[in-house]
């Protein structure tokens, strides 16, 4: 069964579900339910399965959600490959922010979100008129970690609150004048009537629930604390009402927490899914020297990355360290014209860069597209090459510049690491890691 979905069509292996698999597919649980486990353990085909055998309930409404358009978009491509078009209807497929900000209007009127940019800039006025004795990156961060995430509404709250997710100590005199900055901050976002995601989220979870009877959650490792939360009080007590489906491995997009101070408990009904069927056991192996062989959460669940079995064989990952770009490049597009002339079809092949600067100055160089690793989170092909995987690169030195103190330096050097897994996990048969010396650290700890 497993040769014919290899030799199969690429868009009926990428729906492919494992006999191994099926059980979570099927099985009923008495509250929120996660599987977790490695790049290409078939997480995501899990969840496609699951929201199909859900939606055969007539009076189903199941919410199918990732966390980026992109991927919503290719989890509803798969889903007519797997259910009629009757079944398919009952099944509402989109972003976990899309579908909050839609449902968000739906039930309050339009309303504007602030961006990234006017939100830093209206901090920054804050800090100005408060004169806290704090930097901007530092209350950037725990207004989106803590007061916004956790919707903390008062000083009282704030003071006693533990701040999860943050290792960095602040004094009680700190304390107090960052929350001085935080309500100026929230003062003027009232004023030009805009709200953060979060917000949004928050608004929604005092609304009295979601038009859903199950909600699956593909890349649930990147959800964030508002939209747990939301999730959690709407459909957490109901059967079969919520599942997970994620890797902490591959967490790049959000800091972690503990699951259950939002109100989702999953102890008891999460389940470690131990059969690699979408990449090679070469890929697989090279890949899992990138990540320490125990992943530890928050509130201390360990995600046990050994005895992971793989089920087919491939070529060995290749290598290779250059001495200038021009010279990878070349190399590269040799690598890419020999996996044509074995069958390997262009749309097949990607080729993974850091950042979109890198993506500007190579697409034009090679013969097969090129995105960024973030980019490709979710994605799956026949044969991936990652370069650029130079020392100032991976791990990118301007996201270490900007580090406050040494635990948000481990932190940055533990996603740029978690970074490189995905992208080398993306490969299925073939895979290339390359860059310009002096290369990455990372790239040396595989040679």
């Amino acid at each position: 069964e497993l040769r014919a979905a290899l030799d199969a069509p690429w868009e009926r292996w990428a729906v492919y579900l494992h006999p191994a698999q099926r059980e979570y597919v099927e099985r009923d649980f008495n509250g929120p339910a996660r599987v977790i486990g490695s790049a290409g353990t078939g997480k995501t085909v899990v969840a496609l399965h699951r929201a199909v055998r859900l939606a055969q309930d007539p009076e189903a409404r199941v919410l199918l959600t990732t966390f980026n358009a992109r991927l919503a978009e290719a989890l509803a491509r798969k889903l007519p490959l797997l259910a009629s078009e009757q079944v398919c209807a009952r099944i509402h497929v989109g972003a976990l922010g899309d579908v909050i900000r839609d449902l968000h209007a739906q039930t309050f009127g339009p309303s504007e979100s602030v961006s990234e940019d006017r939100l830093t800039e209206l901090l920054t006025q804050a800090i100005e008129k408060t004169d806290a004795p704090l930097s901007v990156e530092f209350l950037r961060d725990e207004w989106s970690l803590i007061v916004d995430a956790w919707n903390v509404r008062d000083w009282d709250s704030y003071r006693d609150l533990p701040r999860l997710g943050r290792k960095v100590r602040l004094p009680a005199a700190r304390r107090e004048a960052a929350w001085a900055v935080f309500e100026a901050l929230r003062m003027a976002l009232a004023a030009l009537n805009l709200k953060t995601e979060a917000q949004l989220a928050h608004d929604l979870a005092g609304s009295g629930g979601l038009p859903f009877s199950h909600t699956i959650v593909d890349e649930a490792q990147d959800i964030s604390v508002p939209e747990l939360m939301l999730l959690g009080q709407a459909l957490g007590m109901a059967e079969n009402g919520l599942f997970f489906a994620g890797d902490i491995g591959q967490r790049i997009f959000r800091a972690p927490f503990p699951w259950a101070a939002t109100g989702v408990e999953i102890r008891g009904r999460s389940r470690s899914l131990k059969v690699n069927y979408r990449t090679s056991h070469q890929i697989r192996r090279y890949s899992d020297e990138l990540l320490p062989e125990t992943l530890v959460e928050p509130d201390g669940t360990e995600d046990n990355r050994l005895g992971v079995t793989s089920v087919f064989e491939g070529a060995a990952p290749e290598i290779h360290a250059f001495t200038s770009r021009e010279e990878e490049l070349s190399a590269l597009q040799s690598w890419i014209e020999e996996l044509v002339s074995q069958g390997f079809r262009s749309s097949e092949v990607m080729v993974l860069v850091r950042t979109d600067a890198l993506v500007s100055r190579i697409a034009a160089k090679v013969s097969v597209p090129v995105m960024t690793m973030h980019e490709a989170k979710g994605a799956e092909y026949r044969a991936v090459a990652v370069i650029g995987l130079d020392q100032d690169i991976v791990p990118l030195e301007d996201r270490l510049l900007m580090a406050n103190d040494e635990a948000q330096i481990d932190e940055i050097m533990n996603t740029e690491r978690h970074l490189l897994y995905v992208a080398a996990t993306r490969a299925r048969d073939r895979l290339w890691l390359s860059g310009v010396s002096p290369i990455s650290e990372f790239l040396r700890d595989l040679m």
